[in-house]
């Protein structure tokens, strides 16, 4: 069986567009990525959707036909069924952090710290943390402008009610002449 359009598209869909492996994007990279087989088909890995992975063209390369041959060979972790966080964690500088032998080999195969990547990452959480500040910042004009509009009211009555004090003060003063 080989590989068709319809499974490409439907490989790159659940990728979301980017590399399984580090995450970079078609946009990113500025074009398609690769199909890669997690388990290689010189290893009798097929062309079932469970063994697809879309992934950028140097993860691919460095991952290459890597199978483990015995029990005891390291195991690279498959995106497909674990996330990321459970074998690595990303840090505030960008860099990948192993958390498990799984982790530990992945980040070493596939170079996952190497120095675009961090970049990349580094970037991402740029670009993640503006926008919590742009979300908070248009949470907090949205309620100066609530408050702007209270105090707006709240001095229209504060008139309405001086208006009432000086009329009451003119009837008083008229009575008392």
């Amino acid at each position: 069986m080989s590989i068709t359009l319809e499974m490409r598209l439907q490989v790159r869909e659940r990728a979301g567009f980017g590399c399984e492996y580090c995450s970079v994007s078609e946009t990113d990279s500025a074009g398609e990525l690769t199909i890669d087989h997690f388990q290689p088909q010189t290893k009798e890995g097929t062309d079932d959707l469970n063994n697809l992975l879309y992934c950028c063209n140097r993860c691919n390369q460095y991952k290459a036909d890597y199978w483990p041959s015995q029990a005891s060979d390291p195991v690279l972790w498959n995106p497909r069924q674990e996330p990321m966080n459970l074998h690595l964690l990303t840090l505030a500088d960008g860099t990948l952090y192993p958390i498990t032998p799984t982790g530990i080999f992945t980040l070493k195969r596939l170079r996952l710290n190497r120095p675009p990547l961090v970049a990349y990452r580094l970037q991402k959480l740029h670009r993640a943390e503006e926008s919590r500040m742009l979300t908070h910042y248009r949470e907090l004009v949205t309620m100066l402008e609530r408050l702007h509009q209270q105090q707006a009211t709240l001095l229209d009555e504060q008139r309405v009610l001086l208006e009432e004090q000086r009329e009451l003060l003119r009837l008083l003063l008229r009575q008392r002449d």
